[in-house]
């Protein structure tokens, strides 16, 4: 065999490494949801933005009304559904309604019956003015055509005072850094007040 047309490990670790790459920039340039099919990378560990921190900074009351937009298979909807309580409820809203179905069902499996789901476009969401206490987008944003439509159907539906979190990690091929996202959620209207974890991977909180 002639040794030319053999790939050492570190050859083939750099071919592959560059096929994850342009793929990872192809799908930056191309926002798009996460397929179902591809729901793995959403049920791994989320590093940074744990679910600790995500509870720590929404400061949840029961009884709220929650908007949780794009929420995968349901990493964090239990979570804030229990914080809740019966009194309280979590919408969870996507484009994909096998990732409603997937979240139901998880939500369904721990006797949580305050989750409900609807199926849109997060650019025109089909709720009235003022309707939620407080609205979730964690790792989502960089996924939609057009991130400032989003924040302003986001800023429409919180009612004054509400509060919109959004979750960010450095790795996501869709990955909004804060300045960035501060800079289109004051256009939205809404008003930064707090970050917490590193750049790399941080949480960040906005006032309609």
């Amino acid at each position: 065999m002639n040794r030319d047309f053999v790939a050492s490990p570190g050859r083939l670790f750099l071919m592959a490494a560059g096929v994850v790459g342009a793929v990872a920039l192809w799908w930056r340039r191309n926002p798009s949801a996460c397929p179902y099919s591809q729901r793995f990378w959403v049920e791994a560990p989320h590093p940074l933005i744990t679910r600790a921190r995500l509870a720590e900074i929404l400061d949840l009351d029961p009884g709220e009304r929650v908007l949780e937009v794009g929420p995968g298979t349901g990493y964090y909807t239990p979570g804030l559904a229990e914080r809740l309580g019966a009194d309280g409820t979590v919408e969870v809203f996507d484009i994909q309604q096998e990732m409603l179905d997937h979240t139901i069902r998880r939500a369904r499996e721990r006797g949580l019956w305050n989750v409900s789901a609807t199926r849109g476009d997060a650019r025109q969401l089909p709720y009235d003015d003022d309707t939620f206490d407080a609205a979730v987008l964690i790792t989502v944003l960089g996924e939609i055509p057009d991130p400032g439509a989003a924040l302003l159907e986001l800023a429409r539906v919180l009612r004054p005072g509400g509060r919109l979190v959004v979750g960010e990690l450095l790795g996501d091929p869709h990955y909004v850094t804060l300045r960035s996202l501060q800079r289109r959620a004051e256009a939205a209207g809404l008003a930064f007040e707090q970050r917490t974890g590193p750049k790399v991977g941080y949480f960040a909180r906005f006032r309609a």
